[in-house]
């Protein structure tokens, strides 16, 4: 009977798949996207929705496009100023000011209201590891905190960002073919974390967009450089909007307008103690454990499942361990 249970709960709705697509509400609001398939409810509710479209589209988003185009443009203008600067504290301290002021604007620009919890765990040196929703996870972190980031080299206009942060200030951006060797990423994340000149870096070990529901499986990677882990954990209220980026079906233009095109962004941000990998720990046991403070402070479901499944087929290795369960369940039977 439990393994007749477990297949049908699966047919209807595995923990898996259901991670992937937009957070169900109990209640509607008022948004396009969390209601596709809209019927006819009342003349009321119609009239309320039409000019609900007509303020975000006509009025909001304008006024959220012109504070995004000023961020930017101050983003570009003073890392162009502070990269001409000689390293120092002077300019780790002008690099901090311009970054906060920057990423602050353009928290404006979503109408952004963040609570932030425990401030006094904030990282200062390290590895910042956090449950990863949207793209804007960055810009909501570093509104209160400066962040050195890691991620693949891009071209366009997102490369022109990325080469704007890198004058300022130290970041790893590695290339496609670079990203294929692990070890080379491995090492370059070392030599950050034990320069303690650095800013501490902030990782997703998701490795891929989850919808605020649950966290799924840690990377190992991020846990076998050493040194101090500041886990946060980031909580979105879907009243207000659908953060979730199905990377799969939307580009990141379009999941920013609709970002832009929201109510607000509201979420609260829980800084948790900072936390080292224990003598009998290895980095997997490592991962898991600040997987799962993430998830319990976050009201979020702990998954044992690789974030990958968004886009490729299960491991051996994971149906492996399912069918050892299964096998083990007949064996009490």
């Amino acid at each position: 009977m439990p393994l007749c249970k477990t297949g049908l709960e699966s047919i209807i709705e595995d923990d898996v798949t259901s991670c992937f697509s937009a957070e169900e509400l109990t209640s509607w609001n008022f948004l396009s996207r969390t209601n596709s398939n809209y019927q006819f409810i009342s003349l009321r509710l119609t009239v309320m929705w039409c000019v609900g479209i007509i303020f975000r589209y006509f009025i909001l988003l304008p006024m959220r496009l012109l504070i995004a185009g000023f961020g930017i443009s101050w983003m570009l203008v003073s890392t162009a100023f502070i990269g001409y600067l000689p390293s120092g504290r002077f300019k780790g301290w002008l690099n901090r000011r311009a970054s906060l002021m920057c990423y602050r604007i353009l928290a404006r620009a979503f109408s952004a209201t963040i609570t932030f919890h425990n401030r006094e765990n904030m990282a200062h040196d390290g590895i910042c590891v956090a449950n990863h929703t949207s793209p804007i996870d960055v810009l909501i972190l570093a509104t209160d905190n400066c962040y050195a980031m890691i991620g693949q080299c891009h071209g366009g206009f997102l490369g022109l960002l990325q080469r704007a942060m890198a004058r300022a200030t130290s970041h790893i951006w590695f290339e496609r073919s670079e990203m294929k060797d692990r070890l080379a990423v491995t090492n370059r994340l070392k030599d950050h974390v034990s320069n303690p000149s650095t800013l501490p870096i902030l990782i997703f070990p998701e490795g891929t967009c989850i919808n605020n529901t649950s966290v799924m499986m840690f990377k190992k990677g991020s846990f076998e450089v050493g040194g101090t882990v500041y886990p946060v954990a980031i909580k979105y209220d879907p009243r207000f909007s659908d953060t979730f980026w199905n990377s799969s079906k939307q580009s990141m233009t379009k999941h920013l307008l609709l970002m832009m095109t929201s109510w607000a962004i509201v979420c609260d941000v829980w800084y948790l103690p900072p936390e080292t990998k224990k003598e009998e720990e290895d980095a997997v046991m490592f991962a898991n454990r600040m997987k799962s403070i993430i998830a319990s402070q976050g009201g979020l479901v702990d998954l044992e499942w690789d974030g990958g499944l968004k886009r490729n087929l299960p491991k051996a290795a994971m149906k492996e361990k399912q069918q050892a369960e299964i096998s083990k369940l007949i064996k009490l039977e």
